[in-house]
């Protein structure tokens, strides 16, 4: 498995959660929305940076590959944080 296609799938996990929880979101607990609000900022600037980085050839592949990882790992923890919150 390539890295894009690793990559690809990671993001798709995050895309499911994201939308599962944004219908959540909209449904109730006011609590959340700056919370929320906050990591859609972070979610925006995920996919500018991917869309960036293929554009981009002056980073290097590690480069893109940390930023993505950190990025991908705070969205999944947040995302967990607030699902079990939810409950």
């Amino acid at each position: 498995m390539t890295e894009a296609s690793k990559r690809e799938q990671v993001l798709e996990r995050l895309r499911r959660e994201r939308d599962e929880l944004r219908v959540q979101m909209e449904l109730g607990k006011a609590e959340f929305r700056d919370e929320w609000s906050e990591l859609e900022k972070k979610w925006e600037r995920l996919e500018s940076r991917l869309s960036g980085a293929a554009k981009e050839a002056k980073e290097s592949s590690e480069d893109v590959g940390a930023a993505f990882g950190v990025l991908t790992d705070e969205l999944a923890q947040a995302y967990r944080n607030i699902r079990s919150r939810l409950r």
